[in-house]
């Protein structure tokens, strides 16, 4: 472990002392003499809990349309839309579902949310409760991107992936960040392995908590990943505004086309998103 502070998570005021209490214990097994911080992330400054039937809320979410460039920078094949039949609320939950369909000169379709020019912030603790697909070719993700600067795009806006999964690796999740000299087959990312379960037959709480100096991911308010300035090959890019993804993509380099076996349509269910803002820090 590095000989530098270490920035330790307060998990949500919903869970109990003792958890806490294990995770700065656990940390400081590692080395006793390191001080230890807590951030206290309990202010929370964003919440949809996805309650209204009908379309999401049109006060917190935008939609990307279309097919980007490039498939999105990424060889995409689908074509996303607003449209009721790839995303809606229904029944307490947010459904975003890929189509195999023809439409608008593309094979699928789905949808793809965002908070920009609506909710964007610096810092805090951000979690969404989902229920991920299945199959070669899909590709949801939970994920950050640097509102814009003047004079500059991606990746020195930067990039933080809070979750992306590959639909034919059901036990694995990825946390991940992209940066000037860090992004796209270099970005610094590590998995998290799901034991004994998979990610696409129940709900998980996929989160970062997120400061100055820190980046900590979670799966479960299980810590699995912490990345700091010292960890990147290039410039820290996560000190500013950022806004929210939701999507669920179809295809792409990062996961390959569907196959014969990829049963259509597949739907990410999201029970929730939160963002809390730190109200401080204490000393161990």
């Amino acid at each position: 472990m590095k000989d530098k502070k270490r920035f330790i998570p307060m998990l949500r005021v919903a869970k109990s002392k003792l958890a806490l209490l294990a995770v700065v214990f656990a940390f400081a097994a590692c080395d006793t003499s390191e001080e230890q911080t807590v951030a206290v992330f309990e202010d929370l400054i964003l919440e949809d809990n996805f309650d209204q039937d009908g379309a999401p809320d049109a006060s917190i979410w935008n939609y990307d349309i279309g097919t980007g460039q490039n498939g999105w920078g990424n060889n995409e094949l689908q074509y996303y839309t607003s449209r009721s039949e790839n995303v809606s609320v229904q029944n307490g939950y947010l459904l975003i579902t890929a189509r195999k369909e023809n439409f608008q000169g593309s094979g699928y379709t789905s949808a793809r949310l965002l908070t920009k020019g609506k909710f964007e912030n610096t810092y805090g603790r951000y979690e969404a409760r989902i229920k991920l697909p299945y199959g070669q070719g899909i590709w949801p993700a939970f994920w950050l991107l640097g509102s814009d600067i003047p004079g500059e795009i991606w990746p020195q806006i930067g990039e933080i992936d809070i979750m992306e999964y590959r639909g034919q690796e059901p036990t694995v999740v990825l946390g991940t960040v992209h940066g000037p000299g860090y992004s796209a087959g270099q970005s610094i990312s590590k998995r998290y392995e799901l034991q004994g379960d998979r990610f696409d037959t129940g709900f998980h709480i996929f989160g970062i908590e997120w400061g100055p100096e820190y980046i900590n991911f979670y799966v479960d308010d299980v810590l699995y990943n912490q990345i700091t300035p010292d960890d990147v090959p290039g410039e820290w890019v996560f000190n500013h505004d950022f806004y929210i993804i939701l999507n669920l993509a179809v295809g792409g380099s990062f996961v390959g086309s569907p196959n014969a076996e990829t049963v259509f349509p597949q739907t990410m269910l999201v029970d929730y998103v939160r963002v809390y803002e730190s109200n401080g820090q204490r000393n161990f």
